[in-house]
């Protein structure tokens, strides 16, 4: 990949927007190289994925106490854990197995016991699932991607999924509410000043909705949670019929702790927005979410370019100016 600016374009500082390291993890072994090169794009502050390892911090610390790189957020389980228990895709909070359960809470606290050391403001978490076999939901997208979601095959299958998803969910949504009040109660008695986001995700069968999501900052009204809006996830559920990624924010907007941005095409997700789309009005329905998130954080896929990157956050931010002049004159004339 060409993993420079063109001579043309040159990097603009991004000021307090944040970038993921999902994006170079996997090219950049060592954890200076890998912040050296998202510093590059005039990123004054990453976000933590949950792939960097012990090792990597013995680089990336340093850097971030000399101050020349800030940590805006750390996504949950943080660092790397190789057990797929506490992965990425399971229960991890939901988990009805109380050992189990009782550790993914630790590990959520460690994760915000890190964000509070290196200065963030979030903890990123995947709450849990339903567990459905993923096959189930790979033969939705296949489905989806062949047929259509208006064609019968389609809705016949997802009558079924969706049925038995909300059979089921409530139990791990409670067992879910009471492990976020628990990492809560574990956070405060350490001091911890971080808030937990709970992710909107890129599976139907993981956790939470947006109504689960407005059920769970209700329960634990008052402490540090609330909801963690990742465009491109809440595109794709959107697509595939679980929500209406824009119409059932209402009600949530007052808790969203932050925001990943990032564009789909189809159900592929983590593209440059309206870059890699080509369409130049489809996400700003999400700007709205990306101006009331605290923490910004730019996450995407290793195939965008560093050209492609600038000139998404170049049209992001031009639209966002253009809505918050707009928002003035309007006012001024009240």
């Amino acid at each position: 990949m060409n993993d420079s600016l063109t001579d043309d374009t040159q990097a603009s500082d991004k000021g307090s927007y944040s970038f993921s390291t999902c994006w170079n993890i996997r090219r950049q072994p060592g954890g200076r190289a890998m912040i050296e090169e998202i510093a590059a794009l005039g990123f004054r502050r990453v976000e933590l994925n949950y792939n960097v390892t012990r090792e990597m911090l013995k680089e990336i610390e340093p850097m971030i106490e000399r101050g020349e790189i800030g940590v805006s957020s750390v996504h949950n389980t943080f660092p790397h854990m190789p057990d797929p228990d506490y992965g990425t895709d399971s229960l991890l909070l939901g988990f009805a197995d109380e050992a189990r359960r009782r550790k993914a809470v630790s590990l959520l606290v460690e994760s915000a016991d890190y964000a509070h050391r290196y200065g963030g403001e979030a903890v990123v978490v995947h709450p849990g699932e339903v567990p459905i076999d993923h096959a189930v939901v790979k033969h939705l997208e296949k489905l989806y991607h062949s047929e259509g979601r208006e064609s019968e095959a389609y809705r016949a299958a997802w009558a079924e999924f969706i049925e038995r998803r909300q059979s089921e969910a409530d139990v791990y949504l409670q067992r879910i509410i009471a492990s976020l009040d628990e990492a809560c109660n574990l956070a405060a008695s350490k001091g911890l000043n971080v808030r937990f986001g709970i992710e909107t995700r890129s599976r139907p069968n993981q956790m939470p909705t947006l109504a689960e999501a407005k059920t769970v900052i209700e329960a634990l009204r008052g402490a540090p949670v609330g909801i963690w809006y990742d465009t491109g996830h809440a595109i794709m559920m959107d697509r595939l019929g679980l929500y209406d990624s824009v119409g059932e924010m209402d009600g949530l907007m007052d808790h969203i702790v932050g925001v990943h941005i990032h564009e789909t095409i189809g159900l592929s997700d983590h593209w440059c927005p309206y870059v890699h789309s080509g369409d130049p009005r489809f996400y700003d329905a999400y700007l709205p979410v990306i101006e009331r998130a605290g923490t910004k954080v730019y996450e995407l896929k290793a195939a965008c370019l560093p050209d492609e990157i600038e000139a998404g956050h170049r049209m992001l931010t031009d639209k966002l100016a253009e809505r918050a002049s707009k928002a003035g004159h309007d006012a001024a004339r009240l």
